[in-house]
């Protein structure tokens, strides 16, 4: 199964109108990597991006597009004449740093979910406003938002795709989380603890407080921040803002010994039986793809990536109203989408840019 990401058709042809400045804050980071190669791959009208981030990342070679620029000091200068600015550091230096941003007029897109407790903050999901019909009317001084978890937008969209086949008695998901939603700090303690194991030295658990290679965990070590639980609840949070009218899950987050991509296994009992083409007809369109044939079943090397969901499903042995679904995603191509997605919708509220 192959699948390529496209601009979606609510996507605006930007180029040739307005010009923005952006600014990317923790740009060495996984997701700050993602976030620029979105911009290019949607050609998101920017002149200028700047790559911020902490000092153990100063002066370090990105690529921009076909070009490559050093990764800068994050500075009060730096959001000078700025529109958008996407804050995808750790919490901690998104809190510290955002309102420089916002006190010089920047629209502000975080991926960190640091302010999305803040004031006129709002928790945003394009696909699932796309695809509920909910429309976000622009703001002129619009306040910090935060895109939705991945996990989130790939559940609801799940979710209201099923409910185009009937109703939806029961939605049951267990979700296998990645370490590269720890980020680059993550996807190292895993590696680390992979090696170690093999060659019988002590286990890393700076980031998980726990063993994760070779293993599987619905709970982390207690000095680990932020603990599963709380990652469970932002999950389905997020949902709740994002998609208020779909059926909500009984949500179980499992960290798995894998390094990037969710995978979901969901189970959906309808309120009547419904044929597996039939179900399958109604998940398919943007975003989702549904495997064709056995040797299409998704798995996270699959998904590593595409812009889409991939799904396959099984009606259950025991219940006729009863599907599984296995779906896995790229969490970090989901969440640089969200993002960029959430800066076009935003463009707006920004008509003339700030090109001088």
């Amino acid at each position: 199964m192959t699948s390529v990401s496209k601009p979606s058709a609510s996507h605006a042809d930007l180029t040739g109108t307005n010009l923005y400045r952006v600014a990317i804050v923790g740009a060495a980071s996984l997701r700050g990597k993602e976030v620029a190669e979105m911009l290019k791959d949607r050609n998101f009208p920017a002149i200028d991006v700047r790559l911020l981030d902490d000092d153990e990342s100063l002066g370090r070679l990105e690529a921009l597009g076909d070009e490559m620029s050093f990764i800068q000091s994050i500075r009060s200068e730096q959001f000078e004449r700025v529109d958008f600015t996407f804050f995808a550091s750790d919490p901690q230096s998104t809190r510290g740093t955002w309102k420089m941003a916002r006190d010089l007029g920047n629209t502000i897109v975080d991926l960190s979910y640091a302010l999305e407790d803040e004031a006129g903050a709002t928790v945003r999901s394009p696909w699932i406003e796309r695809e509920s019909g909910q429309t976000v009317p622009p703001q002129l001084q619009p306040g910090p938002v935060v895109t939705a978890h991945p996990a989130a937008t790939v559940l609801a969209l799940l979710a209201l795709r099923s409910g185009n086949a009937g109703k939806v008695e029961r939605f049951v998901a267990t979700a296998f989380e990645p370490a590269s939603e720890h980020g680059q700090k993550g996807m190292d303690e895993l590696h680390e603890q992979t090696v170690n194991l093999l060659s019988f030295q002590e286990l890393p658990k700076n980031v998980f407080d726990a063993q994760i290679a070779f293993n599987m965990l619905s709970r982390y070590g207690p000095r680990s921040e932020p603990s599963l639980d709380a990652v469970s609840q932002r999950i389905l949070k997020h949902y709740r803002l994002v998609a208020p009218g779909a059926v909500e899950p009984s949500l179980l987050l499992v960290q798995a010994p894998i390094f990037h991509g969710h995978a979901f296994s969901i189970y959906l009992e309808m309120e009547k039986p419904v044929a597996i083409g039939d179900f399958a007809q109604a998940l398919a369109g943007d975003h989702i793809v549904v495997a064709r044939t056995a040797e299409d079943v998704p798995n996270n090397v699959s998904a590593a990536g595409q812009g889409d969901v991939l799904v396959s499903m099984v009606r259950d042995a025991n219940r006729e109203n009863g599907i599984w679904l296995w779906a896995a995603s790229d969490n970090l191509r989901i969440a640089s989408l969200t993002a960029v997605e959430c800066a076009e919708a935003m463009t707006a509220s920004r008509p003339r840019g700030q090109i001088q």
